[in-house]
């Protein structure tokens, strides 16, 4: 097997409102779109997102009006510090303000307007080592 890419695939309400947050938040460009769809992508080895509207007959008929709950979307990212700035002058929607943990992960994370929770993380050495 020879994987190419990884995609995240979420079930949203609002398709159009999930895909403008990563475009104009996370730097995810529409490849593909279409009515209660979208594909989004990056220049960069980041993992592809598709978003599809709740309810759509191309989900499993037992997964179809379920939101995304309990599902954290990690990005692993450079100069966070830089990022968590970049994203307070666009006045994302940043539901945990960046910090420090002990084992040494930089983190913040951002809702979008779907209740998607994206977590931005960068990892440096733990104080002490």
């Amino acid at each position: 097997m020879n994987i190419t890419t990884t995609t995240v695939s979420l079930t949203v309400d609002d398709v159009e409102a999930s895909s403008g947050f990563f475009t104009t938040h996370l730097g995810f460009r529409e490849a593909l779109a279409d009515e209660g769809f979208a594909s989004l992508t990056r220049d960069d080895a980041a993992a592809d997102v598709v978003l599809l509207r709740r309810g759509s007959e191309v989900l499993p008929e037992n997964l179809r009006h379920q939101r995304p709950a309990g599902v954290i979307v990690a990005f692993t990212v450079t100069d966070i510090a830089a990022e968590s700035d970049r994203l307070v002058r666009e006045g994302a929607n940043i539901t945990m303000e960046l910090r420090q943990e002990p084992w040494g992960e930089k983190l913040l994370q951002l809702t979008d307007p779907n209740g998607v929770v994206i977590q931005l993380v960068e990892w440096v050495a733990p104080a002490g080592t």
